[in-house]
């Protein structure tokens, strides 16, 4: 028998936290699901830990270190179910997201994908709160997906056929593998919202992709430019539009990390803006002193952080 879902987990040295994200998948209220492990060359016996489990549901496939997207992209080669859910090894779900995202995509049968709200944790300063993403299905969804997908990658449920039809996950990306397969999936296709909070997303400092503040935003970047390229349509709907979209982002991106002093991050991207020729004056005399070589930016600022004082962000 065909599971209805299949949960896709890939796993790096994730041994510390599965126990609680495969556990959050074995305690769903929706129990027609299977979960395939895609060890990814791990060295802390992490595949060994899930086969001793003894769940006839979960399946551990082992392979050489070759990436997150390439993990994913072999779970989905081996996923059985019509629908097809990811969760990280160090996130969870609320026990009823299997059920309540199932629910959406039986209610709206020509929907590919239903997405839901969800919460970080570990981060502190109040940026913990939970959150729910917007309603996208309205007349300008193409515009406001390409702005940026608002959603992770544990909280959707899509159609396995819609995944393979898109291609799978672009191995090239370290950063947005996620939000480039979204766009092929979802501004062609129907989505639909789930308003509940129902997924987790853990902040643990131990080399997770979302620390590098400045390859996260070049790869987004570099997923927009891919998109746009492939998508003769979306360019006809965007039209000029599309370049403030993606800088502009760039940019804001940019300007949190020079106002936080993460300022190697900063300098990377205010070189990639300044590239682009985009910006307004203003911008460009933040931007200019990254023209320097990396240390000598970083030396700057904080020089100039010990004359005047650290400044207030404004743009």
């Amino acid at each position: 028998m065909k599971p209805a879902v299949s949960v896709i987990m890939p796993c790096y040295n994730g041994l510390a936290h599965l126990p609680r994200s495969i556990a959050s998948v074995q305690a769903q209220t929706c129990g027609d699901w299977e979960l395939v492990v895609i060890d990814d060359g791990s060295r802390d016996g992490s595949a060994d830990w899930v086969e001793s489990l003894g769940d006839a549901r979960i399946r551990c496939i082992r392979q050489a270190n070759s990436g997150v997207s390439a993990a994913r992209n072999a779970g989905l080669r081996a996923a059985r179910g019509a629908r097809i859910c990811f969760l990280d090894a160090d996130d969870c779900w609320e026990a009823t997201l299997l059920e309540k995202l199932s629910a959406a995509l039986d209610a709206q049968p020509d929907a590919v994908l239903a997405y839901c709200g969800w919460q970080n944790v570990g981060l502190g300063g109040g940026r913990d709160l939970p959150f729910v993403p917007p309603d996208y299905e309205t007349p300008d969804k193409a515009q406001r997906l390409f702005a940026g997908c608002r959603w992770p990658i544990h909280a959707v449920m899509v159609r396995a056929d819609a995944i393979q039809a898109a291609g799978g996950f672009d191995t090239g990306l370290r950063n947005a593998e996620d939000y480039l397969l979204w766009l092929k999936i979802a501004i062609p296709g129907r989505i639909v919202r789930v308003p509940e909070v129902l997924a987790k997303y853990f902040f643990h400092g131990q080399g997770q992709a979302s620390q590098n503040k400045a390859r996260a935003a070049l790869d987004f970047l570099r997923a927009q430019t891919a998109h746009l390229a492939a998508d003769p349509a979306l360019r006809r709907t965007l039209g000029p539009a599309a370049r403030t979209l993606m800088y502009d982002a760039l940019l804001q991106r940019g300007y949190e990390c020079y106002w936080a002093r993460e300022l190697a991050d900063a300098h990377r991207i205010f070189r990639a803006v300044m590239r682009a020729g985009y910006g307004r004056p203003a911008d460009w005399r933040h931007m200019l002193p990254a023209l320097l070589p990396q240390g000598l930016f970083v030396r700057l600022v904080e020089s100039i952080d010990r004359v005047r004082g650290p400044s207030s962000p404004q743009r």
